[in-house]
């Protein structure tokens, strides 16, 4: 079965996506970008405040799923500029902490210049 949820308090989708789908004991959590979930606009800052952001709406999505950070099997991070990967790092092991899942780091051009970081995560939660 395949379920798509969207939590409420968390970003509003800025397309055709779900924030989350549950497929079996799967969590999907789509990229997410650095979107105040209050004023549901971008909140462009240094990469630290970025990433704390996009972690915090990935950590509200999950409980509106039933899951926490913990349950994270894989994230993917995309950086605007690789030489924000170290204070990235900093913030993203304060949200992992020993439970750190498997993950990919990649440079990339956003369609949006001003955007610094997104992130995506998969989550192993069965109801």
């Amino acid at each position: 079965m395949i379920e798509r949820i969207s939590p409420p308090g968390v970003p509003t989708p800025r397309g055709p996506y779900s924030p989350a789908v549950r497929a079996g004991g799967f969590i999907y959590v789509a990229g997410q970008g650095p979107i105040d979930p209050a004023t549901q606009q971008m909140s462009y800052g240094d990469i630290r405040h970025e990433t704390r952001l996009v972690l915090s709406n990935i950590q509200k999505i999950l409980e509106g799923c039933g899951a926490t950070m913990a349950d994270v099997v894989k994230c993917s991070v995309f950086l605007a500029d690789g030489k924000d990967f170290a204070a990235m790092n900093e913030v993203y092991a304060e949200f992992f902490g020993e439970a750190k899942p498997a993950r990919t780091t990649v440079e990339a051009k956003f369609a949006n210049p001003q955007m610094k970081v997104e992130i995506d995560a998969i989550a192993y939660k069965p109801k």
